[in-house]
């Protein structure tokens, strides 16, 4: 959709170009490869309470930090790394995310270990879902993201609460929160 020329986005899209690329190019968009998911699970951790620009710009300092976002070498990382990592200023130093990064890579590793994928594991959920579960999209959570939120805490993940894993499905298209007026809402879809 075209408004005077431009491009209608999101409301939130529009604060500068870094927030603008994301949001026409990443966010929403299915993503299926079960690292990658658990990326996204991170970064929206670490967004939790701060703005979504902060965490695109130390993005790059987050993947150096973490091993390139790898869960297997994340899950032995040590208390030592976790206090280096608490004094990195170029990621959000804050220790209970830190902390809860390890133990969901050490989540993740169990649950790969176990001959359970990541990826299908989470998009079965949500495929699973009836349509009252998944919500509007625009809302801070759906009755999905509470029961999504809930297994996964089963599973030992930590700071996955159901505001911040709506964030996440959101953002890796399990969940369709385009606005009606944004110019990505026809072609989102929640299933790959």
């Amino acid at each position: 959709m075209k408004t005077s020329g431009k491009l209608q986005r999101c409301s939130w899209a529009e604060a500068n170009p870094l927030i603008r690329s994301y949001h026409d190019h990443e966010w929403g968009q299915p993503v299926t490869d079960s690292r990658a998911l658990w990326e996204a699970l991170v970064l929206e951790t670490f967004q939790a309470g701060l703005s979504w620009n902060t965490v695109l710009q130390k993005r790059e300092n987050f993947r150096r930090a973490f091993c390139k976002f790898d869960p297997r070498k994340v899950a032995l990382l040590t208390q030592d790394d976790q206090e280096r990592l608490r004094l990195d200023a170029g990621i959000i130093r804050s220790r209970t995310k830190i902390a809860a990064t390890i133990t969901n890579a050490q989540a993740w590793v169990a649950m790969e270990d176990a001959g359970e994928n990541f990826a299908s594991f989470v998009w079965g959920l949500v495929r699973n879902a009836q349509p009252h579960e998944r919500g509007s999209g625009a809302e801070p959570q759906s009755l999905l993201s509470v029961a999504v939120s809930k297994v996964l805490k089963q599973r030992g993940f930590r700071f996955v609460g159901p505001t911040i894993v709506q964030a996440w499905m959101q953002a890796v298209g399990m969940l369709h929160g385009h606005a009606p007026s944004c110019f990505c809402y026809q072609g989102a879809s929640s299933t790959p």
